[in-house]
């Protein structure tokens, strides 16, 4: 039985949360951290098959695999030595983190809520003899640290994949700690 999508429409309240302005959002001191460094984030995208975005249990936030999209929203394509170079690799692995905070601040009405990053894990579409992951993975890590401070440091896997859904270099997910 194939994967159904789901409706748009359901997608904000699976997230529990009633629909905001992208304006009303953009309040909190992270949002005003992510200014700061000239950064903006992206709309959230619906999933794309049968899952949720974000789960929230017990404190902590899951965010599903994030992959990269340009303009537009088309994915980013290509492998790591093979097509793309490191420095490609790791604007996709950052591109890949803005879209994980614009999942949270949709899912969690703000990015205030997030006390901590736990954990990050990346995946890396890799032809054979690149053996780089840390260092796609650490413009990731770079970043959460850049917009969370000391709290964006966490737990990391960087492992390397002999391919990734639509033809994506990077994908990375993570776990974050809700405040009370």
């Amino acid at each position: 039985m194939p994967f159904l999508a789901i409706p748009e429409r359901n997608f904000h309240a699976i997230c529990e949360r009633a629909a905001r302005s992208r304006e009303a959002l953009m309040t909190g001191v992270i949002e005003t951290r992510l200014a700061a460094l000239g950064l903006e984030l992206p709309e959230a995208s619906a999933p794309a098959f049968n899952y949720l975005a974000v789960a929230v249990h017990g404190g902590l936030a899951y965010v599903s695999g994030q992959i990269p999209r340009g303009a537009g929203g088309a994915p980013v394509v290509g492998k790591l030595g093979a097509t793309l170079d490191l420095a490609a690799g790791q604007a996709a692995a950052r591109c890949c983190v803005l879209h994980a905070l614009a999942q949270l601040q949709a899912c969690l009405g703000g990015l205030d809520r997030v006390e901590r990053v736990l954990k990050v894990t990346g995946f890396v579409a890799s032809a054979p003899g690149f053996n780089d992951q840390p260092l796609i993975l650490d413009a990731a890590s770079g970043l959460l640290i850049e917009v969370f401070g000391e709290p964006g440091r966490h737990a990391r896997s960087a492992v390397g994949v002999a391919e990734l859904p639509r033809g994506v270099p990077v994908e990375v997910e993570m776990v974050v700690a809700l405040r009370a």
